[in-house]
This record gives structure tokens, sequence and C-alpha cells, in this order.
């Protein structure tokens, strides 16, 4: 996360007890598990766990999305921003280190100590009470991210709606790598796509999702974990990978120029690489042989969730 988002995190967390953070922490996890963490975020206390077990998970996420679609976008200079559902202001980080020169930032939280840190951390933000089903302000850059698993499973598609009223120009949804997750993702992007919408990132086209029932997109991101992020989560691992589920979809078409997104760890064997991909031609996997030089080390430098 950046530096002053750091600094202001470890100020708050002065002289509090990191028994109490993971005793909340364990709690958080819990309810993440089960769909969501808003509900349980209580108090002070509470959202501070949530700064140390859970935000730089979903900031690495959101993080690593908006490099996905400024891949494919990049001539996109949002002039303002809308977070609906922005828990203490994560995605508001995200964007302003991707784009520093955002102008407007609009914070909407329905959970007033939510609100309440949010301002703490970002002091010159708009924060307003609400939700997706308030009305809302527009905005260049709409983002809902992990708000849709806290809803019914069948207001996915008509909260998507909602929210692409207030886009501009792009608007971007993440929810949990699960696979409840990914059907909220999948029914908002066919909603989006249904109301005119272009798909930036992950797919590569505007047609209906190839993948079968049982199978989910998404993707993963490794994020390093500090100390206070070890203690709070009992862990001795110094990474954990957060499994995240999202679209990307823009007001103006988007030219994919013959590209798939790698949507599965590619696979090394002694011939070569396995690359699984999707494209407008739906599901397939390349192969690029060991013995083709070139071209298997251009392909082995992708990863899972590249452009290919």
């Amino acid at each position: 996360m950046p530096p002053a988002l750091l600094t202001a995190i470890a100020m708050l967390l002065e002289g509090v007890s990191r028994k109490d953070l993971a005793v909340r922490a364990e709690k958080l996890s819990s309810a993440y598990r089960q769909g969501g963490t808003s509900a349980v975020i209580a108090n002070e206390a509470d959202a501070l766990a949530y700064l140390v077990a859970r935000m730089p998970a979903t900031y690495a996420a959101i993080r690593a999305v908006l490099a996905r679609m400024a891949e494919v976008a990049p001539e996109f200079r949002p002039a303002s921003f809308l977070d609906v559902g922005a828990g203490p202001g994560t995605a508001a980080w995200a964007v302003r280190d991707l784009w520093p020169s955002l102008e407007a930032v609009r914070l909407l939280e329905p959970n007033p100590t939510f609100r309440k840190l949010a301002a703490r951390l970002m002091p010159d933000a708009d924060i307003v009470a609400g939700g997706w089903n308030a009305k809302l302000p527009h905005a260049d850059l709409v983002i809902a991210s992990y708000m849709l698993a806290e809803l019914p499973k069948a207001e996915a598609a008509k909260s998507a709606e909602k929210l692409w009223s207030a886009t501009d120009q792009m608007l971007v949804l993440i929810e949990p790598g699960t696979p409840q997750g990914f059907a909220r993702i999948r029914a908002a992007r066919a909603a989006l796509v249904a109301a005119g919408g272009h798909v930036v990132a992950p797919c590569t086209h505007d047609r209906d999702c190839p993948l079968q029932d049982g199978d989910w997109c998404h993707f993963s991101q490794r994020l390093a974990r500090s100390r206070d992020h070890k203690l709070a989560k009992g862990a001795d691992a110094p990474f954990e990978d957060e499994r995240y589920s999202y679209v990307a979809v823009s007001r103006g078409p988007v030219d994919h120029a013959g590209r798939a997104r790698i949507i599965k760890p590619v696979l090394e064997g002694k011939p070569g690489l396995t690359l699984p991909l999707c494209d407008a031609a739906g599901l397939r996997n390349a192969s690029v042989a060991r013995r083709d030089k070139g071209a298997f080390r251009a392909a082995r430098r992708k990863g899972w969730g590249d452009l290919f």
C-alpha cells in the first residue's frame, strides 16, 4: 500500500492491543468467508482490526484490477471517482495511486464507523452516508468492491444497473474469487452488456461468458504481510494470496485486437507451456513448444490473469 496510507494506519494503531486486534480479526475473517464484513464493524476497534486483517488484501486486489483495466484502456484518465460501499476508503487510495491527478473523490458508505475512519485516512474526500440503493452522483469512474457479496444474489444485476446509471465512463465491480462471488459478477456483467456496456477486462469480448456450471473465473494477487498483519491472523507465512473475481465495463467501445485472457495458472511441462485462454472464440488452450525459443521466452513471462 502507499507509504502515506501505511504511516496513517501505523499512527492509528499506536497503543492498540495486538491481542485484541487478533480476536476481532478472526471475527472479520469468519464474516468475510460468509459473504461480508460491514455488518460486524460495530466500533472503532473493529474498524482498526479491518485495517490490519482485510484492507491490505482488498487494496491489492483493487490495485491489480485497475492495472489490468489501464493496460487495455491506457487513455482513460478519470477526473472524478465514486466508491459505493467504500468501507474505510480502500479503493480511493488505489485509484489515487494510479491516477494522482484525480480531482473529485466521493465515498458512499452506510456504516458510520467506517465513515469516521475514512475521514481520518482521507480528510479531503467527500464522504456520504449511503449505499448502492441511494441516490448516486455521477462520476467518470465508479467502483463497488466486495459489496455485491453482502446482497442477495438475485440483486446483483439490479445493483449493477443502478451503478451503471451513475457511471460516465467506467464501472468496476470486484468480488471474492469464489463460485458465489463470480456468480454475482457474471450476472452483473450480463446486465451491463445488455445495457450497452463494453467489457474492458478481464474478458476480451462482450459475448456471453463461455464457462460452464461448476467453473468460475477468478484471479489471484499475492501480497506481503506486515508484522501486524501476521499477528492479527496468527499466520507465519510472509505473504498471502487474495483470490478475486471482477469485471470492468466502459461506456465506449474497446479494441481488444485479437487478445485473449489467461484465466487459469499456466502449466509448464517438458514439451513446453499450456496457457488456458478465453477470448471471443470461447475457451481454448494455447500450446507453446519449448523448442520455439523466442515464443517460449515470451510466453513464460505471462501468468494467470495476463493478456496473451
